[in-house]
């Protein structure tokens, strides 16, 4: 699983994930961290540590460094939430990654980008890259050549967005934000076969079926929906 932001509760239950082992963050922004009381909902059973029966199999919490130092400090009270997590109740065991790591035969290779990390899965010839928010610009690395997928999230969708707001040239969203031109050009520059955008926002005032005839448009571009599958 990749972050943890407000509903993920509501997405896993909705969802046909029937175990969770392992957990990566991409970064500490809060629509990503804030449902990190999944690992209660995960591992905490009261029942048994009533009778002093602490979790025996924790999760596995994986980030770069830069981004497990941002998430160590999210703190309540009695200190910091991770802290808690892993040294209290031993729902979570706490793993840096340097470059990549191998999970069940799946090499996850990681790219810094600003304060956020780019996740690139590889498993039997088939690349799949995650691209959270806040990774403008977009890195020049080899290993995001001739994936056959690129999730990216925050891209600006249209130019006349919610209550017929006009997005000007010199808006700054634009220096943060990916526009639709962009995303053709990094699907276009490595060679991606299918591109999906997340991370949809009200402010941009589209509904899905406006999402779906804008798909039309674009040659293997797609945009997300919750409880989205895909098969590589």
């Amino acid at each position: 699983m990749v972050d943890t932001p407000e509903d993920i509760v509501h997405a896993i239950n909705h969802s046909n994930i029937n175990e969770i082992n392992n957990v990566l963050f991409s970064h500490v922004d809060p629509d990503h961290t804030l449902g990190i009381r999944v690992f209660e909902q995960l591992r905490l059973n009261w029942l048994e540590v009533s009778e002093g029966k602490e979790c025996s199999n924790p999760i596995n919490v994986l980030a770069m460094e830069h981004v497990m130092s941002d998430m160590n400090s999210i703190q309540f009270v009695f200190g910091s939430y991770l802290d808690y997590y892993e040294k209290t109740r031993n729902l979570i065991k706490r793993n840096v990654i340097n470059k990549f790591i191998h999970i069940d035969g799946i090499k996850i290779s990681c790219i810094k980008v600003n304060h956020a990390t780019i996740f690139v899965f590889e498993e039997n010839e088939k690349k799949v890259i995650y691209a959270p928010c806040d990774v403008k610009p977009f890195p020049n690395d080899d290993i995001l050549k001739d994936a056959d997928l690129l999730i990216i999230g925050n891209t600006i969708v249209g130019n006349i967005l919610k209550d017929g707001f006009v997005l000007k040239e010199n808006n700054p969203l634009r220096d943060d934000l990916f526009i639709m031109d962009e995303i053709q050009n990094i699907k276009r520059k490595y060679n991606i076969e299918e591109v999906i955008i997340t991370h949809l926002e009200e402010d941009w005032g589209k509904s899905y079926n406006d999402y779906l005839e804008l798909e039309n448009h674009y040659d293997g571009i797609k945009f997300a929906y919750d409880d989205m599958e895909i098969n590589i």
